[in-house]
This record gives C-alpha cells, sequence and structure tokens, in this order.
C-alpha cells in the first residue's frame, strides 16, 4: 500500500487482518468524546486550520503507537469548565482502554491523557441545561 499508515497485523489459517492506526484512533476518539467534561478533542493549530478549510478528521487529537500485539494511545482534548480534571481524564482512560479492547482484541500499555485547555459551555448550552 502506498501510505505512510502503521498497522497492525495478524496472520491466522483463512489469511491476515490489518487495523489501521486511523481505527484505533476512531475508536478512542469516539470513545473520549462520549465522556460528561470533555468539549473537544484538541490536537493544536495544524487541525483546527484543517478543519475550518472543511476537512474535518474525527480522530484528531489522537496519536496510536503498535509495540507488537500492543498500543499505545494518546488523547488531547479540551475540558469543560466545572468539571473535575482528574476525574473526566482518569474516565477516558477507562473507556479508551475499554472500547479498544472490547473492538478490536487488542491490549493497551497506555492510553495517555493531555487537557490542553478549557472550553466554556455557550449560552444555549447553558440555557438548555439550566431549562432541564
Amino acid at each position: 500500500m502506498a501510505d505512510s499508515k502503521a498497522y497492525w497485523t495478524s496472520d491466522g489459517d483463512q489469511g491476515s487482518v490489518r487495523i489501521s492506526e486511523d481505527v484505533i484512533a476512531s475508536i478512542a476518539a469516539i470513545a473520549a468524546a462520549e465522556i460528561p467534561g470533555v468539549g473537544n478533542l484538541y490536537s493544536g493549530i495544524g487541525t483546527n486550520v484543517a478543519e475550518f478549510l472543511g476537512k474535518k478528521n474525527i480522530s484528531k487529537g489522537v496519536k496510536v503507537e503498535f509495540h507488537g500485539d500492543l498500543v499505545e494511545v494518546e488523547i488531547s482534548y479540551l475540558a469543560e469548565y466545572g468539571y473535575n480534571l482528574r476525574e473526566v481524564s482518569k474516565q477516558i482512560q477507562s473507556a479508551v482502554r475499554s472500547a479498544i479492547e472490547s473492538m478490536t482484541g487488542m491490549r493497551t500499555t497506555a492510553v495517555n491523557v493531555n487537557v490542553g485547555g478549557i472550553s466554556f459551555a455557550t449560552q444555549e448550552k447553558a440555557s438548555k441545561e439550566t431549562a432541564e
């Protein structure tokens, strides 16, 4: 294949299975985004410029490294104001580890979490929560 993405490969009786790092990153991003207190995943200005130009990437802010049959994940996110950063980060670690293991059968060596900043709820979101 012509791309430079890393793949985890497993050879078996009926052929081989190849899982791209993009698949693992997408699983991790979706699992992290479901945690209350996660505003957005964050990867820096380069991705934000790409998003502005219309190139969205579900797995922004997620880096994946394969170590044999193990995978290491690094996630950067913007925390929502008012949430305990330590608790949110622990929940992200647990959710990402569980999602990767259940969907791929791979074990994670580490799920490193970086808090890149704080996001504030928009007026619309705040008034919606107050109404409930």
